[in-house]
């Protein structure tokens, strides 16, 4: 039944490839999808080929399913921009096109003879010099990952827990009571938090292990379509056809190098950034409970208003260094970053704490 479930795909992909090219009508992007419908179709034709000698019947004709409506209703509202993601799950190729940025600057679209002739593409599309630098934007992109979900996570627990602090103080004046929903609130928030990072990642690389599966085994059977599809891509990024084919040729002759490759122009997926899901949980789970700690702590060795006053100092000094650490992924400026944060957590601790003394009354 392997022989079903890839023609399977493939008209799926060939179908899904015709609603995109229909939402890209007017652009250079319809052509590029016209392209790669008809070399899904090809595809199809040789699974069906290869159904029939294993004694497979497959369907007269390819009848979308729930799914595949559900998507390509949702890809005539919305563009396939913004379904990129869920495309890519349904093995629908080229999505990187649609990927934010070029490659980088040192490899600016020069190739090969065009590279001495001093020829150049567009800005936006670059091409890599060399094999080596395929995808090296994507390997570049999740350096800062851990220390950018450390910042966000310390961010949610520290405004989430203080909010619930201070409304629990606005209603009731037991220091214990209040230490005792903090602790609560930072246990809740960050089990929660992993929990979430955990299916997040786990789903991500679930995701990443089928797609690449499939892909090595047709990059196996049928290394000239593959090479055929890639340059269809490598076109849409600004190569003239007989460069594009060049580059593709030299990439598939390279298994290693072709599957990764593929991975991330056909599929629109980036390997180096999908870490551990144990990992994810665990950095989610102590960035989280730290930031939440910090309005906790006061109440560990106060009592009272002193506790409340020593927690809403803490919080307000934290919370403009999160927002000037924020500053560093966002391009703003850090005083307007700390500002901005303390901004807000303000208002959301002001407004929990007014609602709690309107339950005391």
């Amino acid at each position: 039944m392997h022989e079903l479930e890839s023609w399977t795909e493939e008209k799926r992909s060939a179908y899904l490839y015709r609603v995109i090219s229909d939402a890209e009508s007017g652009t250079s992007r319809q052509i590029l999808f016209l392209e790669l419908a008809r070399a899904a179709d090809k595809q199809a034709e040789l699974w069906a080929v290869e159904a029939t000698k294993a004694g497979v019947t497959l369907p007269a004709a390819y009848r979308p399913d729930l799914r595949c409506h559900v998507v390509a209703r949702l890809l005539r509202w919305f563009g396939p921009r913004r379904l990129r993601t869920a495309l890519a799950a349904m093995k629908v190729r080229g999505m990187s096109i649609y990927a934010p940025a070029g490659f980088p600057s040192s490899s600016v679209g020069r190739i090969g003879q065009e590279a001495e002739e001093g020829r150049s593409y567009p800005v936006g599309h670059e091409m890599p010099v060399r094999l080596e630098d395929v995808g090296r934007r994507h390997r570049c992109a999740g350096g800062n990952g851990n220390l950018r979900a450390a910042v966000f996570g310390a961010s949610d627990g520290l405004v989430s827990n203080a909010s619930l602090i201070l409304g629990v103080a606005g209603a009731i004046s037991d220091g214990g009571a209040i230490l005792l929903a903090g602790v609560a609130g930072l246990l809740a928030g960050a089990f929660s938090m992993a929990a979430g990072e955990y299916v997040s990642v786990r789903s991500q690389r679930e995701m990443y292990e089928y797609q690449i599966g499939l892909e090595r085994a047709e990059l196996e059977e049928y290394p000239q379509e593959e090479a055929a599809e890639l340059a269809l891509i490598f076109q849409a990024k600004g190569l003239e056809a007989t460069e594009a084919r060049r580059l593709a040729d030299r990439i598939i002759a390279d298994p290693d190098q072709a599957l990764d490759t593929l991975a991330r122009e056909e599929l629109g997926l980036n390997p180096a950034g999908l870490g551990s899901p144990w990992d994810a949980a665990l950095f989610s789970f102590l960035s989280f409970a730290a930031g939440a700690l910090v309005p906790l702590l006061p109440f560990f060795f106060a009592k009272g208003m002193a506790a409340l006053f020593a927690a809403i100092a803490l919080t307000g000094a934290a919370l403009f260094g999160v927002g000037a650490a924020i500053s560093l992924f966002t391009g703003r400026r850090a005083l307007l970053g700390g500002l901005r944060m303390l901004a807000i957590g303000g208002a959301a601790g002001a407004a929990t704490y007014f609602i709690g003394t309107l339950m005391q009354s």
